[in-house]
């Protein structure tokens, strides 16, 4: 099993705070495995399992446990005053009023309490309201490339796994389908695309016209680090259309799609005037297996983009706000908003051995004269510092 050793850190260090620990994330991103892990985490640490409740509302003995007052008596019946207890509820939105569940939980001042969701309703409903500065969300992304590694210990080229990864899935159960038959892979995306276009959003929200998702989820796919804006999607997808999609549409189903968490949006930031563009932002897909069900994607195809993708989940992984960056008429690929109002640079490229490429990739930093980080990040082996630019391998930066 792969420890997924950046979010339990993040637990550890949240343990016994006295805030609700939200876990969200795309289905089958293994948020229920790192509830797991968690636990065992707290039982090496001494933790008596009597102290642990855990609830998967997923699991058939738990289905009939609908009635939030009813699971609250049976959770805290046999609770005592002096003890401390970890309370895990997993798929905690499958309850009736799940809200006031979790509120009445919190009050409690011996309980110490973790929840999961497989999408942004948990924190776009009532309970974000209720809870306003008492909950810490963290977000689960399928595997990192390092994570990646490690479930593959017979595997010693590295190169050869990478260029599997950035054609492939990094869902943890895709990953274990692939050493088997990677025939089963794209069955198990078609399965978790499905789920969450047609449960997560077309049921959720009462849609009727699901080609409309499907059209605009693969216009996006094939859009990744490109700038688009609802009005140029529309004009795209409404060319020989005979049923044309409005504007107003598009930024709906943008909307969905992220609280879904299949795309994740990177707003642009004006550097020289430190603030937010509202025009043309860039999205990036969850896992880029699931550009493998799309017709239009070709193995080895795009590798730029693909590259771009990757590094863009890690930088969300490593935490930070992630902007694209725009200085003057120059576009920086990514600018990281990290603590204490700091801030790091980069570029990303499969490869700058042309010259003229190179020097693209290095001007975008032209002119911005502060001294935060700034990286190239490339597939060239060759390392160098170039005026403050650092130019690194993006696989051996994946694996620091």
């Amino acid at each position: 099993m792969v420890k997924r050793e950046v979010y339990l850190n993040k637990l550890r260090q949240l343990k016994d705070r006295n805030l609700i620990k939200v876990i969200t994330g795309i289905r089958r991103c293994g948020k229920s495995t790192l509830l797991e892990m968690f636990k065992n985490v707290l039982i090496d640490d001494g933790v008596h399992p009597d102290n642990i409740i855990f609830l998967n509302f997923e699991q058939r003995e738990n289905l009939h446990l609908t009635d939030w007052t009813i699971l609250y008596d049976e959770i805290t019946k046999n609770l005592t005053s002096d003890s401390k207890y970890y309370v895990f509820l997993d798929e905690v939105q499958l309850i009736n009023d799940f809200e006031k569940l979790v509120n009445s939980l919190f009050a409690r001042k011996n309980i110490d309490l973790y929840i999961t969701g497989s999408n942004a309703y948990l924190l776009s409903s009532e309970l974000a309201t209720l809870l306003t500065g008492r909950y810490i969300a963290i977000n689960l992304l399928p595997f990192s490339f390092k994570e990646y590694v490690s479930a593959f210990d017979e595997q010693t080229n590295i190169d050869r796994l990478f260029r599997k990864y950035l054609n492939g899935s990094a869902f943890p159960e895709a990953v274990n389908l692939s050493k088997t038959d990677e025939n089963l892979v794209n069955d198990y995306l078609q399965s978790i695309y499905d789920t969450v276009i047609i449960k997560d959003i077309a049921q959720r929200h009462k849609l009727r016209n699901v080609s409309n998702l499907h059209r605009i989820v693969r216009f996006l796919f094939d859009s990744i680090g490109a700038y688009v804006s609802p009005t140029n999607i529309a004009r795209q997808l409404n060319r020989n259309a005979t049923r044309k999609i409005s504007h107003n549409t598009i930024i709906k189903y943008l909307n969905f799609f992220i609280q879904s968490y299949i795309l994740y949006e990177a707003p642009r930031y004006d550097i020289r005037g430190k603030e937010l563009l509202s025009t043309n932002e860039k999205y990036y897909v969850v896992d880029l297996g699931l550009k493998n069900i799309m017709a239009t994607n070709k193995y080895e195809s795009d590798l730029g983009r693909k590259l771009e993708n990757v590094v863009f989940l890690e930088l969300l992984r490593r935490g930070g706000k992630v902007y694209v960056g725009k200085y003057y008429n120059r576009e920086v690929d990514f600018v990281v908003q990290k603590a204490n109002n700091e801030r790091e640079y980069y570029q990303v490229a499969y490869t700058v051995h042309d010259e003229k490429t190179f020097k693209r990739e290095i001007s975008a930093f032209d002119g911005i004269k502060d001294s935060y980080p700034k990286y190239l990040l490339t597939m060239d082996y060759d390392t160098m510092n170039i005026n403050g630019i650092k130019k690194l391998n993006v696989i051996d930066w994946l694996l620091e």
